[in-house]
């Protein structure tokens, strides 16, 4: 079968779709952590849970160990899960390997078994059968454009709204690590209390310094033509270890996003971003109109001729940055 997305098994937990072989992998922990514990609560009832929960490492668990703990049956209920974390371990073993592909094949009834690994780019054939014969889902680390989007979804899931500002705070001031933003996040629930929504002032008061300049804000600065302050906010961001090829394809994707949207409108782009960047459309619909087509497309060869010059000329990503952002401008008033 084809690996499923998360959405999708947790619909299928959720309509009581279980048992077999659950394969959780990819980098993001944090997602894979939460989806092996929905796993867990929907197979096992709180009482028989201690009778019919084993969880165990790849690193450390031995064959043998492993065969008994897929091959137990169920006490006193209908399921019993085996959870064995850094997985990635059991391909190197022939035993294991075996143990693995039976238990996929033919799963014992009663049986639920999730592997959780972080394969990076390991060659093991394992992992390619596994994906076709268990219920697989990939976790990949969120991107940038994705944290916002995930943080305002998290909120709504606990009946709070928050807005873009205030999410792409908690991710300008926590970075990239998911465990830390949904600490931050447990805390801005807890400090809002009755409120019903979170605020960019929360954040302040609650996760501390926001960077003085983000990604975001600028790119949002460029899109909406406020080209002086881009220019001016680029020593800060590149000081704040931003760099010039970074920042040349977060506002290539951005253009890109702005003609879609001017071609298509707002949901035409909307069926075409990740379910976490959807937030971006509403915001881009408002850019792409003070745009025109044929300056989008020169905007996108502008920002062609910096990549380059980031990548083979003598000079500093800030003067490189510098010279798109007169060009960029220079299009507004070549058209004013």
């Amino acid at each position: 079968m084809p690996v499923l997305s998360q959405e999708l098994l947790a619909r299928r937990l959720r309509d009581g779709e279980g048992g077999g072989v659950f394969l959780l992998f990819g980098e993001e922990e944090h997602l894979r952590d939460a989806t092996a514990r929905r796993i867990i609560d929907a197979h096992l009832d709180p009482g028989t849970r201690d009778f019919n929960l084993d969880e165990v490492r790849g690193d450390d668990v031995t064959a043998e160990r492993l065969g008994s703990l897929i091959g137990t049956p169920p006490m006193m209920a209908e399921w019993r899960v085996v959870v064995v974390r850094e997985a990635q371990a059991l391909a190197a073993s022939p035993t294991t390997r075996a143990i693995l592909e039976d238990a996929a094949d033919r799963p014992p009834a009663g049986l639920v078994l999730v592997l959780m690994a972080d394969l990076g780019s390991s060659k093991a054939k394992l992992w390619s059968k596994l994906k076709k014969k268990t219920s697989a889902v990939e976790f990949a680390r969120l991107s940038e454009s994705d944290l916002p989007g995930w943080l305002m979804s998290w909120a709504q899931r606990t009946g709070l709204a928050m807005d873009v500002d205030a999410a792409r705070g908690v991710a300008a001031a926590v970075g990239p690590d998911l465990a830390v933003a949904v600490r931050e996040m447990e805390k801005l629930r807890d400090y809002v209390g009755e409120r019903p929504a979170i605020t960019l002032d929360d954040v302040t008061a609650v996760v501390g310094v926001i960077p003085r300049q983000d990604r975001w804000a600028w790119i949002d600065s460029v899109a909406e033509r406020r080209l002086d302050t881009a220019r001016a906010a680029l020593p800060v961001l590149l000081d704040m270890g931003e760099t010039g090829v970074g920042l040349t394809i977060a506002l290539a994707t951005h253009f890109l996003r702005l003609a879609l949207c001017k071609a298509g409108g707002r949901a035409v782009l909307e069926r075409e971003l990740p379910p976490h960047q959807r937030w971006l459309s509403r915001r881009a619909e408002s850019q792409a109109r003070i745009w025109t087509a044929d300056e989008i497309d020169r905007v996108l060869e502008h920002l062609r001729r910096a990549d380059r010059l980031l990548k083979s000329a003598p000079l500093s990503d800030l003067q490189v940055m510098e010279e798109l952002m007169l060009r960029v401008q220079h299009e507004r008033a070549a058209t004013a």
